[in-house]
């Protein structure tokens, strides 16, 4: 996989044209793509899969309205481990939220909190339930959370 500080060298206008079309719609057809990047179809396909092989396009998939899906409560939450935790208790605590289906996603951050994780709970009562359990958990370490529920979504990247 290439290191994203090549990728400036190996993206040209073209390629970038490609992935800011496909970035909007990832089910466009080839020759709709090529006609909007200026290309016809056939160099067109072999840019995208150079752009998939290098690692820049991962996959593609649906962009679902979590709301629709999961009634209930979004959350923006800020953990920080204890300072004596190590590398163990990240591992676990990273183990712990890739299994947990109300986690949406994880960051690893620097600062003050270790990780900024946006969750999807059915309502407070059960996110407390859910981070107690986390407390609980003697391998986690978990020091602080902070929590903020989501008000409103202003923008997304879709």
């Amino acid at each position: 996989m290439a290191d994203i500080r090549d990728l400036s060298i190996v993206l040209d206008r073209i390629d970038q044209a490609i992935i800011e079309v496909l970035r909007h719609d990832g089910r466009i057809t080839y020759q709709k793509l090529s006609e909007l990047v200026h290309l016809t179809p056939r160099p067109c396909l072999e840019r995208v899969r150079k752009l998939e092989q290098l690692g820049v396009i991962r996959g593609y998939g649906a962009i679902l309205d979590e709301k629709k899906l999961t009634p209930g409560l979004s959350l923006l939450v800020l953990v920080a481990l204890s300072n004596q935790s190590g590398r163990a208790a990240q591992k676990a605590f990273e183990a712990k939220v890739r299994a947990c289906p109300q986690v949406l996603e994880c960051q690893l951050i620097s600062g003050a909190f270790d990780y900024s994780l946006r969750m999807r709970c059915r309502d407070m009562e059960h996110y407390r339930v859910l981070t107690e359990v986390w407390f609980d958990d003697p391998e986690l370490h978990i020091d602080k959370l902070v929590s903020h529920p989501e008000l409103a979504m202003v923008k997304t990247s879709s």
